[in-house]
């Protein structure tokens, strides 16, 4: 991702609408479907500024990586402790058969080769372990956002299916969210193509807007994985070995 991009998420992942709804999605989500054991061992995999690991805590003992090193340290502080910085899709030095979760949030659309990087984390999978995996949909919703963040592409479900079974993995609860919103995010879109203003800029809107976004969104925690949506800005799943 370019710089920018990693020093407006330090600014604003704890305020912005985005981040603090989905957080609570993510969790709601986790604690209905995850399964997990109790002191799961959890490893997330491209953290950025480490806004994701106090929730992902509630569920266990956390290990984080981050290849960024100005985000790596604002991660390490959060956590408390060093955040390692093995690349995907190779994860070299990250322990085989270890880990009960993996998050990757926003960050399977970075690696050129998908499959390769799914397939490096059901290596590193404990048995009975899962992933979970967002990721943006939509190609023909592709903009400047997409450019700066370095994005590979932009999945379908049908896209996102074929590389978690080319993996050796199975989906689980799959499904489209930021769904209440998607209106104004694929009309914003559509506007900045036919006015040539395609911006790039996610810093969070005026106050009142940010509040209203984010009790808009908040409101997914509900349906998710329960209600299957018909379109959303992002993708949601649980992967398991296959």
């Amino acid at each position: 991702m370019d710089r920018r991009v990693y020093d407006r998420m330090a600014e604003h992942d704890s305020t912005h609408w985005w981040y603090r709804a989905r957080r609570d999605i993510l969790a709601d989500y986790l604690t209905r479907f995850g399964g997990l054991p109790a002191a799961a061992r959890i490893l997330e995999i491209g953290c950025g500024t480490g806004h994701n690991l106090p929730m992902l805590a509630a569920f266990g003992a956390v290990d984080a990586i981050e290849i960024d090193p100005a985000a790596r340290a604002v991660a390490s502080a959060r956590l408390g402790r060093p955040v390692g910085d093995a690349p995907l899709p190779d994860l070299t030095g990250v322990p085989r058969g270890h880990y009960d979760l993996i998050a990757v949030l926003d960050v399977v659309e970075h690696i050129a080769d998908d499959v390769a990087a799914l397939a490096a984390m059901r290596q590193c999978l404990a048995p009975g372990g899962k992933i979970l995996i967002a990721v943006p949909a939509h190609q023909w919703m592709w903009s400047a956002h997409d450019v700066v963040n370095h994005h590979h592409r932009r999945y379908s479900k049908a896209t996102l299916v074929r590389a978690i079974r080319t993996a050796g993995l199975r989906e689980r609860k799959l499904g489209y969210f930021n769904s209440l919103l998607f209106p104004l995010a694929a009309a914003a879109r559509v506007a900045g193509r036919l006015t040539g203003r395609d911006d790039s800029d996610d810093s969070p809107p005026a106050a009142p807007v940010n509040a209203l976004f984010e009790k808009i969104f908040r409101l997914e925690r509900h349906l998710v994985g329960r209600v299957p949506m018909p379109i959303g800005v992002s993708i949601l799943t649980l992967a398991e070995p296959a």
